[in-house]
């Protein structure tokens, strides 16, 4: 008998992230396998994969070319520093990227996580504009609703309270737009919202209050995903495009969600038509398996910094696994398998039949909104009173009780299946979360 009174209560020692830990461990939900659309449990029941993983297994689970990409590079090449030192996987994933991304940004700076991803768009934003010789430009903007990851200057531009609150006063120089979600003229939208391209003009009262010459960049998810689904309205990102651009501003897409093929194009910059100059991504560039993450970067900025001697480190930022090799075996292997498999024209081609299934769901019990566009969607419910999460949390627990695993932010339900799903699969989790929301 183990009397080790560190191991007496197996579950004790982790500290979930992002979960009510003692909710959990008193009846905890526990993945033993994956393959496919499909999760395992460590009881053996099979449970539909509903939102790839956490917005990342974008190619299904167990994808065999990337399982075997990274068996090969373990025994090949596990480790190479990455400072003053290259491998070859590093430069042939970056040429790989730059080709893949749209317009001029030609350049990849590798993070391992969106969080790094977001950090670090925000550091080359500010020395940029120091680069150019204008260092007054120090001010953020970011979103209200807006995600950007976990780190201090990822929660200081984001605008989730409950990611805020905890924390002190974050980043100083730090200011937001008004977020999107318009559920009085916008429910039951997809793709983008009618109504709120006016919206974007609160760029142009933030200018008027702090002058452009102090702002660096802003940053905004091009459809709003950890939020629930908040999806752009209509003109609204080409005219913070337009405003960003005559003011000498930088404009970051956080694609961390959005890119690698979830709304069936490489890039949410492609799926709305608006170029960036910075674009972070992470999750579905390696397809979940190993942590990584990528900072697409124009010519423009990246040029500016390649003046003075040239034996000089140019950029003061990185990471000790920054283009860790096994990392960029597992996102060359993601890569092809979405080109050979044409996973993103996949998802192009479903997106109206996953629409209607999730449309399908109007009218429901505490249904009040659905949204959809690519292979993503959200199901706002009605919360209860006083019980804010509660309702989506009971729909959720059915939901994984039925055999489809969903995700809840707030009183939202959001889906963002593997690419590789097939109708009838659409078919079996839009009717687990109708039973569900009944139940």
């Amino acid at each position: 008998m183990d009397t080790n009174p560190k191991r007496a209560n197996a579950m004790d020692a982790y500290w979930m992230p992002f979960t009510a830990n003692r909710h959990f461990k008193r009846n905890p939900r526990m993945i033993a396998g994956a393959e496919g659309m499909y999760y395992t449990t460590s009881e053996g029941k099979k449970v539909l994969d509903g939102t790839a993983g956490l917005w990342c297994v974008n190619a299904g689970h167990a994808a065999p070319r990337i399982t075997e990409a990274v068996k090969n590079q373990m025994t090949e090449l596990d480790y190479a520093p990455a400072f003053q030192m290259g491998h070859p996987k590093a430069f042939e994933l970056a040429n790989r990227l730059a080709e893949l991304a749209p317009g001029d940004l030609n350049h990849v700076f590798f993070t391992n996580s969106g969080s790094e991803s977001v950090e670090t768009a925000l550091k080359i934003a500010l020395a940029y504009h120091k680069a150019k010789g204008n260092a007054s430009r120090t001010r953020l903007i970011g979103r209200e609703k807006g995600y950007h990851g976990v780190n201090f200057g990822g929660i200081a531009v984001g605008g989730i309270v409950n990611n805020r609150r905890h924390f002190g006063s974050l980043l100083t120089g730090v200011d937001h737009l008004r977020h999107t979600h318009d559920l009085e003229r916008n429910a039951y939208s997809q793709g983008e919202a009618e109504h709120g391209v006016e919206l974007a003009e609160d760029l142009v009262r933030l200018i008027e209050l702090h002058g452009a010459e102090t702002i660096a960049a802003v940053i905004v998810e091009p459809m709003a995903g950890s939020a629930g689904v908040i999806l752009p309205p209509k003109g609204y990102l080409k005219r913070l495009r337009e405003i960003t651009r005559e003011h000498g501003i930088l404009l970051i897409f956080d694609e961390v969600i959005t890119a690698y093929g979830r709304l069936g194009r490489a890039f949410g910059a492609d799926y709305y038509g608006v170029e960036p100059d910075m674009i972070t991504t992470a999750k579905g560039l390696t397809n979940g398996v190993i942590p990584m993450g990528a900072v697409m970067i124009s010519s423009e900025i990246h040029d500016a910094f390649m003046t003075g001697p040239d034996h000089m480190i140019e950029l003061f930022h990185g990471y000790t696994y920054s283009g860790n090799p096994v990392a960029c075996a597992a996102a060359l292997a993601a890569l092809d398998t979405y080109r050979e498999e044409e996973l993103f024209e996949r998802a192009a081609s479903l997106e109206g039949y996953w629409a209607e299934a999730m449309f399908s769901l109007k009218g429901l019990p505490h249904v009040k909104d659905i949204r959809c566009a690519g292979l993503v969607g959200a199901v706002e419910l009605e919360p209860v009173a006083d019980m804010p999460t509660k309702r989506a949390l009971d729909v959720y627990l059915r939901a994984w009780d039925k055999g489809a695993h969903l995700r809840t932010t707030g009183d939202i339900i959001a889906m963002s299946p593997p690419l590789i799903i097939e109708k009838q699969e659409i078919d079996e989790l839009a009717g687990i979360l109708a039973e569900s929301l009944i139940a």
